[in-house]
């Protein structure tokens, strides 16, 4: 098929990748502005376009798709479909209705539950059993389309942020190549029911909160890794914490209740926390052994509250 593919980062790379290597043909490429980033906040190309150069297809940049010479350029393609993956501008519906087959999402969750922005953080937060995919057809409202094709897995007990994107990347670049292969798939409506919003991540929220059970905390460690970072106070000082398990223990809440080479362990609202990785605000990610060699803590020392 002739396409228009719109993405920004590696989560819509790896569908452009299988789009490509499918032997559809990419005529346009999409992606968000160059950004500033790194020590030197110097501007970088996305993963897509970085993908996109490198195969030889078109990259346009628009800041908006409202203005009328950006829609005349995506026109101007006769695209049979837009496969649009985490791109981060809106459509306008004249966009949306210019494909004959419309414009597909490659969507991170299982609709529609999670909308929005975040939903692999979100589904780590809350503990959700399960996580997938939908294709779905866009409309104007926020992911609220149909649903052409999903598939699901099971969350594993120790998926981070990092672990469920690339398993979700990799289902959804495979669930792409089979709705483009099989178009025009029927569409099924959304139910009413269970809709819930994956609002963006703030960096406030990485604050832990040692009140709230182990579990919980557990599920922030690995939903803030590795953006923002789950964030813990000791002494005035900002700690981000990478690696824990909850484990059965008691104690004051926020203090520590037992120091080893490989484990600070402490206690939450309920149960406690071992932690095996941590990170003091401008040093690198250490284990517990090597942290403790500049950063000694000891058993009756407490993490602040939060206020």
């Amino acid at each position: 098929m002739k396409l228009i593919f719109a993405g920004t980062p590696e989560f819509a790379a790896q569908a452009l990748q299988a789009i490509v290597d499918a032997g559809h043909e990419v005529a346009l490429v999409l992606s968000q502005p160059d950004r500033p980033a790194g020590r030197g906040m110097t501007l970088q190309a996305s993963p897509v376009k970085k993908l996109a150069l490198e195969k030889g297809i078109e990259v346009f940049q628009p800041l908006s798709l409202k203005d009328a010479a950006a829609q005349a350029k995506i026109a101007a393609v006769g695209a049979e479909v837009m496969v649009v993956a985490a791109y981060g501008l809106i459509l306008p519906q004249v966009v949306l209705d210019m494909p004959r087959f419309g414009c597909l999402n490659i969507h991170a969750s299982l609709l529609p539950r999670w909308r929005g922005a975040a939903p692999i953080q979100r589904a780590l937060l809350a503990g959700d059993a399960a996580s997938g995919v939908c294709i779905m057809q866009m409309e104007a409202g926020l992911d609220t389309g149909p649903v052409l094709l999903r598939g699901a897995f099971p969350i594993a007990p120790d998926d981070t942020s990092v672990t469920l994107h690339d398993r979700l990347a990799a289902l959804g670049a495979q669930l792409i190549v089979v709705a483009l292969g099989k178009l025009p798939l029927p569409a099924e409506p959304q139910p009413t029911e269970g809709v819930t919003y994956a609002h963006k991540i703030e960096k406030a929220e990485a604050l832990i909160d040692w009140t709230k059970r182990a579990a919980e905390l557990d599920r922030h460690l690995r939903a803030f890794n590795p953006f923002p970072g789950a964030q813990a106070v000791f002494a005035g000082q900002t700690v981000k914490l990478w690696r824990a398990t909850p484990v059965e223990a008691s104690g004051e809440i926020g203090q520590i209740l037992a120091v080893d080479r490989s484990t600070i362990v402490v206690a939450c609202g309920e149960g406690a926390l071992a932690i095996s990785e941590l990170q003091k605000a401008g040093g690198k990610r250490l284990p517990v052994q090597q942290f403790l060699a500049g950063h000694p803590l000891k058993v009756g020392d407490r993490f602040d509250l939060p206020a």
